[in-house]
């Protein structure tokens, strides 16, 4: 049995538009093609399809994505892999759900009669299950940032590796407050917090404009990275990609 590529993108939620770049970079192509010109898709490519938005939602980027579908030799054993892995997902955002809990709980209690946040006796409680993702992951879509932060993470200790993780953490709470607090995404103060982020991102390489919006985007279109702003506050990376995009048709343009 065979589907239409406007089936396939119904079934699936991926636009037929992504089905062709997915055709074009190699990536998936359609079972066969018709006398009309339009995509056809077997069970073997909906199998693929499936593996694609999986490691998608893992985060992986397409080109990696590429060298595992390639590589692969036994769909079932590949699909045991990617469920571990989302086992392991699911069990890294139930801790990250469990942290923010215990925070909200205490942040209540705190406010409710007036005395210290209880995890403050014990800081790093805050920071519990909350690790940023690996470089080689956040990245993976664009190599050259990558590489510079690998240079850059190489030369550092590990003790400095985990301080600027939780600065990295930090920052994006800092920026959960200003969203909480009803400042726009373009305000003075959410820019100025941008800005320190753009200076850091710059510092380890030159980034060009259009690649610092693609960057944006990552915020809310890579499921790594949403899922850990989201884990701050809900609503926090679309907050982080409008501010990215005004600081860029503001300062970059």
């Amino acid at each position: 049995m065979a589907w239409p590529i406007a089936e396939v993108a119904r079934m699936s939620g991926v636009t037929a538009r992504t089905l062709r770049h997915y055709d074009e970079i190699g990536l998936l192509p359609p079972a066969w093609i018709g006398s009309n010109g339009h995509r056809y898709y077997e069970e073997r490519q909906l199998l693929q399809l499936q593996q694609v938005l999986v490691l998608r939602a893992l985060g992986v980027g397409l080109a990696e994505i590429s060298r595992i579908v390639g590589d692969q030799v036994d769909e079932l054993e590949s699909l045991r892999g990617h469920h571990r892995r989302l086992v392991a997902e699911r069990d890294r955002l139930d801790g990250l759900a469990a942290t923010v809990s215990r925070t909200i709980a205490d942040l209540e209690r705190s406010r409710k009669d007036g005395t210290p946040m209880t995890s403050i006796n014990r800081p790093e409680n805050l920071f519990e299950g909350i690790q940023p993702a690996d470089v080689d992951l956040s990245l993976r879509d664009f190599p050259g940032q990558a590489e510079a932060a690998r240079r850059v993470t190489a030369a550092m200790t590990p003790a400095e590796v985990e301080a600027g993780q939780r600065e990295r953490t930090a920052r994006m709470v800092r920026l959960a407050e200003l969203m909480a607090a009803g400042h726009p995404a373009d305000a003075e103060p959410v820019q100025h917090m941008i800005d320190e982020e753009h200076r850091l991102l710059d510092g380890l390489r030159a980034v060009p404009t259009e690649e610092y919006l693609a960057i944006a985007r990552s915020c809310t279109e890579n499921a790594q990275w949403s899922a850990a702003y989201e884990a701050i506050t809900p609503g926090l990376a679309a907050y982080q990609r409008a501010a990215m995009e005004a600081y860029a048709a503001t300062r970059l343009s």
